[in-house]
């Protein structure tokens, strides 16, 4: 492939027939540019940002995933204004949490796999296969995950089939779990579950399920440290993504600073949100 490159022509594993897998052409012939084919020293991995926490839910319209914007690096906060959801295809989203580069890589990996399956079969790829794409990817990471590098992310989709929204759940391993309702990933997962459990209830319209979301992740913040709550004085709001028949969108800020000032007002004088 070298000799190629050096008289400008295209390597020949790109004029030759192959599957509709990326991640596998790229195995195939430049193994070593994928993530979990790297090798590490055997010392412990180094102190790196991570980032925390997401949590997903279904409504009536679809499935919703939101995430705060804390990094944090040990006991310091490395990033105020992370991005922990994104756009995997037109109709899913993946959600973020652990060792933040190694997580931004695999998302755009995972999302040139969509894009390329897509090119290849011109179709979409179903829901379950999605999802498993990303367990295998997770599984490729094990090497970097017993190093310190973990990566759990969430994957939230729309299928067109059943007409419905529909969340997975995952582990450092590749276990791929379908989840029901509602669910949560990182540091901050154990606050915002409680707080999902109690919020959460079927039918939910859109503007009630942006309101639970954001809710869950204050709760979330006011017990784990290394999850940040909204920031009014810098105007640092949880991002929030939606799916459903229309596709996949984001909230602009406004929208989320008016579903916050709405929780603070209601917690102005109950701040640990007592019913």
């Amino acid at each position: 492939m070298t000799a190629d490159r050096d008289r400008g022509r295209l390597p020949a594993a790109f004029l030759t027939a192959g599957g509709a897998s990326f991640t596998e052409f790229v195995a195939g012939h430049e193994p070593q540019l994928l993530p979990g084919r790297r090798t590490l020293p055997g010392t412990p991995a180094v102190e790196a940002p991570h980032g925390t926490t997401v949590v997903s839910l279904t409504w009536s319209g679809g499935v919703l995933m939101a995430g705060d914007r804390r990094a944090t690096m040990g006991n310091v906060i490395a990033n105020r204004d992370m991005e922990k959801v994104f756009a995997a295809d037109g109709l899913s989203l993946v959600g973020i949490a652990g060792t933040a580069g190694v997580a931004i890589e695999m998302v755009r990996l995972f999302q040139v796999e969509l894009e390329h399956y897509e090119k290849i079969e011109g179709v979409h790829m179903s829901v379950e296969g999605k999802a498993n794409r990303l367990a295998a990817m997770l599984r490729g990471n094990l090497g970097l995950a017993m190093q310190g590098l973990a990566v759990v992310p969430s994957f939230a989709a729309h299928d067109p089939h059943e007409r419905r929204g529909r969340l997975f759940s995952y582990d450092v391993t590749g276990g791929c779990y379908e989840e029901r309702e509602h669910h949560s990933v990182g540091s901050g997962s154990l606050f915002a579950r409680g707080a999902l459990k109690k919020l959460w209830r079927p039918g939910l319209d859109r503007a009630e399920a942006v309101r639970v979301a954001v809710e869950a992740l204050y709760d979330a913040a006011d017990d784990d440290s290394a999850t940040g709550g909204p920031d009014v004085h810098r105007r640092i709001w949880p991002m929030v993504g939606l799916v459903d028949e229309d596709g996949t969108r984001f909230l602009d800020d406004a929208s989320v600073e008016e579903s916050v000032a709405e929780i603070l007002a209601a917690r102005r004088g109950n701040p640990g949100g007592a019913r």
